[in-house]
């Protein structure tokens, strides 16, 4: 008697190669495999001849009029025979299927899916279909090493032997509360439906399960999270009082909001995993510098960890004009792959001791020799470049220390109760006051003459431009501008005015250099690839032009428009490009119509879709099966409040209601470890 929790090679015909195959679809027990379920339906009912369009997809049942007859042309073949459906005689042909013929005969009743042809009152069969077969076709994802048809066949050994045993992974309150169907219900009409209504219903229970069963992962992953108790951060407050009022700006109502979020998470005893998202300009590092600095009055050391050496460079200069304006003495040291062995050697003492800080750097945080005196909090700017297992081994550097994640991305509802549905989330959805608003215009190629014309006019009145192209070097396949020739070009086109060249092959120094040059005004042009595109904060830049802009993503050219409009200048991009797609000209138009992130966000997902956004190389959530966490919204947000209502209950996990819930997950949890 085969059972749910067996591997799915009890079945007969699943061997080695078969089973390898399984695997690669996230098949690996009977459990699993009842749990694949079908994307789509064809739908096998029989229809008349005269109740059918040119063209459709349809069943004819009938009787055989006329004897088969096989006609080959080399390799190729046909087989067709006539079908009198009541009072309608039609003739069928298949096409390379000559045994068929062996199987067909006068008077015989059948029945045929495929496509009409009302003109010829023809049908082109598809398939022989049992006459008293259901209605509904399901239609699986299938691999080229697992067809659809070998899925069908699986399924049905497996449900004729576990049908009726399936216990419920959604408890009965929370399917009554919302007239789910019950497990086995749910399964056998999603994979045998008896109508498309029944399909429907399976399908919303499903969907739920799917929702349900993925947001209790990520309220298990939360709760282990704080099993591991932080320790309660003694800051001093009036020091903090002094250091905001030192700041050469008054923080906005949304800053404060968040810093308020963060200093109660910092005083408990248990640890801090909270993501602060905001957009592009919104004042994040301010907010950081605070928590930071709440760290080093308690004793303690923090760290900022960044992707790349030009952004992690910029935050500690930022962070030490900061306190210096504040009139705050600490003291910040970066860390980089690029610095040399004795001052590696000096910073990493004076770590391990206690004298730094605040400690900057990139992933060079991580290496096996850097350590920590008191390691308090680590804040991980642009959090979703960096894996579980890299802010797994920050934390452990410290004695378990808070984590402040940061993005730019601004991150819209679907996604953060999916990619980081473990995490506390802050948002700063303001904008400092008096920041002028970017205009965004779109321009064809052949107007990049006018372009140049407005950027070199901007450039006369003092201002700086960036101007940006997606490839370093000529690419065949691709017919962009690259950043060499349009360097040279802009030599010639502005003779009165220093010209740069950034981009990724450039050695550390030389960035570094360009970046300092250009913030200095002593370039006023900066040619470059999306190097640029994070965290570089230059004021004076107040133009922004890219090249063959429908090849970036709409989060990207979000990112890159925001390293203008960070002075008092009136600020411009620039996008000048020729859409050959409607989705090329989509992200364009969302760009013109509004600088506001969290739109663009929600645009890029609907124009993208979950399965590219949120599939496991975007952004480490495992893709649905059944349900569509974007149409589906409504409901995900449900199946979260349902998780996080049942894991606050005492003892949950031993109810007998949640026992087959439990189980489920403690089988399944290992899969699920990280989702990045």
């Amino acid at each position: 008697m085969i059972k749910q929790v067996d591997n799915v090679d009890v079945l007969p015909g699943v061997g080695p190669k078969r089973l390898a195959a399984l695997h690669e679809l996230d098949i690996f027990t009977i459990e699993d495999l009842l749990g694949y379920f079908p994307f789509r339906y064809e739908d096998l009912g029989e229809r008349l001849p005269s109740e059918t369009l040119d063209g459709e997809k349809v069943t004819f049942k009938g009787v055989v009029s006329a004897p088969p007859v096989v006609t080959r042309f080399g390799k190729k073949s046909q087989t067709r025979f006539g079908l009198l459906i009541e009072h309608e005689n039609i003739r069928v042909t298949f096409f390379n299927q000559p045994w068929l013929a062996q199987n067909v005969a006068i008077g015989q009743e059948v029945a045929v899916y495929g496509t009409y042809n009302a003109a010829k009152a023809a049908l082109t069969g598809m398939k022989m279909i049992n006459a008293s077969a259901d209605a509904l076709d399901p239609i699986y994802p299938a691999s080229k090493q697992v067809t659809a048809k070998t899925i069908r066949h699986l399924v049905e050994l497996a449900w004729a032997d576990v049908r009726g045993t399936m216990p419920d992974l959604v408890p009965a309150g929370i399917r009554q509360k919302y007239r789910l169907l019950d497990r086995n219900t749910q399964i056998e009409q999603m994979h045998f439906p008896t109508d498309m209504p029944a399909a429907k219903a399976a399908r919303r229970s499903a969907a739920f399960e799917e929702f349900f069963i993925f947001q209790m992962r990520l309220q298990l992953l939360k709760l282990a999270d704080q099993k591991f108790a932080g320790e309660g951060i003694a800051y001093d407050g009036q020091a903090l009082k002094q250091f905001e009022s030192g700041l050469p700006f008054t923080l906005t109502a949304a800053q404060q909001k968040v810093i308020a979020e963060i200093l109660q998470d910092q005083q408990r005893p248990r640890h801090m995993n909270r993501l602060l998202q905001g957009d592009v300009g919104s004042g994040k590092t301010v907010v950081a510098a605070m928590a930071m600095y709440a760290v080093v009055t308690a004793g303690l050391q923090a760290a900022i960890m960044a992707p790349t050496e030009i952004l992690a460079q910029q935050h500690a200069l930022n962070l030490a004009q900061l306190f210096d304006r504040a009139g705050v003495q600490i003291r910040i040291e970066l860390l980089t792959s690029g610095l040399r062995a004795a001052a590696r050697r000096q910073i990493l003492e004076d770590l391990a001791t206690g004298e730094i800080d605040i400690l900057v750097g990139t992933h060079a945080l991580l290496q096996p020799d850097v350590a920590f005196h008191h390691l308090g909090l680590a804040v991980i700017d642009e959090q979703h470049r960096f894996g579980v297992n890299q802010r797994a081994a920050l934390r452990e550097n410290g004695v378990n220390p808070d984590i402040l994640a940061m993005t730019a991305t601004p991150i819209p509802r679907t996604l953060s109760i999916t990619a980081y549905g473990e995490m506390d989330v802050s948002t700063i959805d303001q904008l400092p006051s008096g920041r002028k608003t970017i205009e965004t215009k779109r321009l064809s190629h052949n107007q990049l003459d006018a372009a140049l014309a407005f950027v070199k006019q901007q450039l006369d009145d003092g201002a700086q431009a960036y101007i940006v192209t997606p490839l370093i070097e000529e690419s065949e396949s691709l017919d962009v501008q690259n950043a060499t020739a349009m360097y040279e070009a802009m030599q010639l086109e502005l003779p009165q005015y220093t010209v740069g060249l950034l981009h990724g092959r450039l050695s550390n120094d030389e960035k570094k250099q360009l970046m300092a040059d250009f913030k200095a005004n002593r370039i006023q042009v900066l040619v470059a690839t999306t190097v640029i595109e994070v965290g570089v904060d230059v004021p004076n830049a107040s133009i922004m032009l890219i090249l063959d802009a429908d090849r970036f993503g709409l989060a990207q050219l979000h990112q890159l428009r925001g390293r203008v409009g960070r002075g008092s200048r009136q600020s411009y991009t620039l996008l000048v490009a020729d859409p050959k797609t409607d989705y090329g000209t989509a992200r364009l138009d969302a760009m013109v119509a509004t600088t506001n992130g969290f739109i663009l966000a929600q645009k890029d997902l609907e124009l993208r879709g979950s399965g590219d956004i949120l599939g496991t190389k975007q952004s480490g959530v495992p893709e649905f099966v059944v349900g569509d966490p974007i149409k589906d919204l409504t409901m995900m947000e449900i199946a979260q409040q349902e998780a996080i209502g049942l894991v606050s209950q005492a003892h949950w996990d031993t109810l007998p209601d949640n026992q087959a819930l439990v189980a489920y997950l403690s089988r399944t949890m290992a899969r699920y470890r990280h989702f990045d």
